[in-house]
């Protein structure tokens, strides 16, 4: 549903959206770099408020997260769009393009995660989450007045500006935030964004509740060991604790890369364990 967005300004005749760092400017009829949120006779609009591409009851280990309430069920819904372009997207056919979906009220998603049985709560995942805003925060909001013990999660790039970021945060439980990279070059070239802003939204998040960090590591781009090192000693900094989840690349999408190897991943694993507690490989 077409619903008026929030967190943008008039600029004569653009609109100025501050939802995402990529603060784009909008022209009429034209949309930002989320394909969700566009500009129409001066007011800024997202197309994407309740649509739900996808749903399904999943493990919690699969989001993933590991140390947040263990061996229980998630609620997890997604949409359609994502701020970003990264070139391995798995979930390419909702995050690049505008998929089929269905229309589900806040109150009705709501009923729904309160409803169906062995369910924690609701994941926010499969898109990017940050993008569908208005409709996260007030289901999260919602669901906290129904039910303040109802888990609220976000699977997310962490590419969100701080005020958005911060409004949200009350509401949420925990989050797994993807940091793809510790080189701001990847970010740009492969992910279509900067690292910066992630690592501020970790630092963030991890004052205000349960975070805990996914990398995926992509032969030859950056499955390098320093690299590794690098992500783990950042995230050592803010807190050892925090699980680092490596994941194991395969081609998809418009990457053909090779399958990183087993042995770079046993080896990475090994690194990034010198700084941090919580180490686990993934799509092993």
């Amino acid at each position: 549903m077409k619903t008026e967005a929030m967190f943008y300004e008039k600029l004569e005749n653009k609109i100025h959206c501050f939802l995402c760092p990529h603060n784009c400017v909008i022209e009429e009829n034209h949309y930002g770099k989320c394909n969700v949120r566009i500009h129409e006779h001066g007011k800024l609009y997202t197309i994407n408020y309740g649509e739900v591409t996808s749903v399904s009851l999943d493990p919690i280990e699969k989001k993933p997260l590991h140390y947040f309430k263990p061996s229980t069920n998630i609620l997890s819904v997604g949409s359609f769009g994502c701020n970003f372009t990264c070139g391995f997207c798995q979930n390419h056919q909702i995050s690049q393009v505008k998929a089929p979906s269905n229309f589900i009220t806040k109150e009705k998603l709501v009923e729904l995660i309160l409803t169906v049985e062995n369910n924690i709560g609701i994941a926010f995942t499969y898109n990017e989450p940050s993008i569908w805003f208005e409709y996260v925060y007030e289901v999260s909001k919602l669901l906290k007045e129904m039910n303040e013990k109802a888990a609220v999660v976000l699977v997310t790039n962490g590419y969100i500006s701080e005020e958005p970021l911060k409004m949200l945060l009350p509401y949420v439980d925990a989050m797994n935030i993807d940091l793809k990279s510790y080189n701001n070059k990847y970010y740009n070239e492969i992910c279509g964004g900067n690292l910066s802003p992630v690592l501020k939204t970790i630092e963030i998040a991890n004052k205000r509740c349960h975070v805990e960090v996914t990398t995926l590591l992509v032969s030859n781009e950056n499955d390098s060991m320093e690299e590794v090192g690098d992500i783990a000693k950042f995230l050592s900094i803010i807190n050892n604790n925090i699980p680092l989840h490596l994941s194991r690349y395969f081609p998809r999408y418009k990457m053909d890369n090779p399958p990183t190897s087993v042995e770079d991943m046993i080896r990475a694993e090994k690194v990034a364990k010198k700084y941090l507690n919580r180490v686990s490989l993934g799509n092993m």
